[in-house]
């Protein structure tokens, strides 16, 4: 090489943002944009007039312990026994779609598509109006108990039967192969063996439906109750139109979440440990 060449030294490359960094802003940015969000919903809504609609201290404390040992009380009652006789029911539909014999898989197979395309208010309606004029004469055992936990068993089957067959499949084949081959009838080996393993895969969805079926039981307004007989939003709009007020209203959203967030936290909790055991 020449003695005019210099070597000209090399420009180090401007490096930009690394991926992480880029997600880093991304996610402040956002995170930005939502406490701006909030403070600008602070900022502009009128919360004394919220306050005198929905938090007035003197009515609160008119709703109890009527709100709990009544109101509460109620729904919960409503809700197990709707529990209860949907989980039997879907229990049998659930079997009868995994029937060898044709006409039981087709019934459950109507029975699903029809309940869980109706609105459960709808279901109500059914149970309240559509069976006394069916069967003149003859009641419903419970009273309004028993026309609620039928009505809420009838909505929640349609779906705890799908959720029960999928358990039911989930279980592997090998199961009843030994079972059988242990001398165990079809019938016994899949009561003994097969439905209790299959309980413990579905058991987050179950207690899921639970909580979707507490908030249901709302719907007993439709079938007529008695003071006595009233739950949480019965209780609750009954109070707020004597007191002009939807102090009660939230109250008895209040006492839902009692219950609600603790079962939707035992949810969350049974889902991640049974990935883990599958992990």
């Amino acid at each position: 090489m020449s003695g005019t060449d210099t070597d000209v030294p090399l420009q180090p490359k401007k490096k930009g943002l690394t991926r992480r960094q880029k997600r880093t802003l991304s996610r402040g940015a956002q995170y930005a944009l939502f406490v701006a969000a909030v403070a600008a919903f602070a900022a502009t809504a009128d919360w004394g007039r919220l306050q005198n609609q929905f938090a007035q201290a003197d009515i609160a404390r008119q709703m109890f312990p009527d709100v709990i040992t009544l109101a509460l009380k109620n729904t919960v009652l409503y809700t197990v026994s709707g529990f209860l006789v949907g989980l039997v029911l879907g229990m049998v539909i659930a079997l009868m779609r995994l029937s060898s014999v044709g006409p039981y898989r087709w019934l459950a197979g109507i029975y699903i598509e029809i309940f869980r395309g109706l609105p459960a208010l709808l279901i109500f309606i059914f149970v309240g109006v559509a069976v006394p004029l069916a069967f003149p004469g003859t009641e419903i055992p419970g009273g309004t108990y028993g026309k609620v936990a039928l009505a809420l068993g009838l909505v929640s089957a349609a779906y705890m039967a799908e959720t029960i067959r999928a358990g039911i499949q989930a279980v592997p084949k090998g199961q009843m192969e030994a079972a059988r081959s242990l001398g165990f009838s079809p019938a016994k080996a899949m009561i003994s063996i097969i439905v209790p393993q299959a309980f413990r895969i579905i058991l987050p969805p179950l207690t899921n439906e639970l909580v979707l079926l507490f908030k249901d039981s709302s719907l007993v307004l439709f079938l007529g109750v008695t003071l006595e007989e009233r739950e949480l939003s019965k209780f609750g709009r009954d109070l707020a139109s004597t007191t002009a007020n939807s102090t009660p209203i939230l109250v008895a959203g209040l006492c839902y979440l009692l219950v609600t967030v603790p079962l939707s936290f035992v949810v969350r909790r049974m889902e991640s440990k049974a990935q883990e055991a599958i992990r």
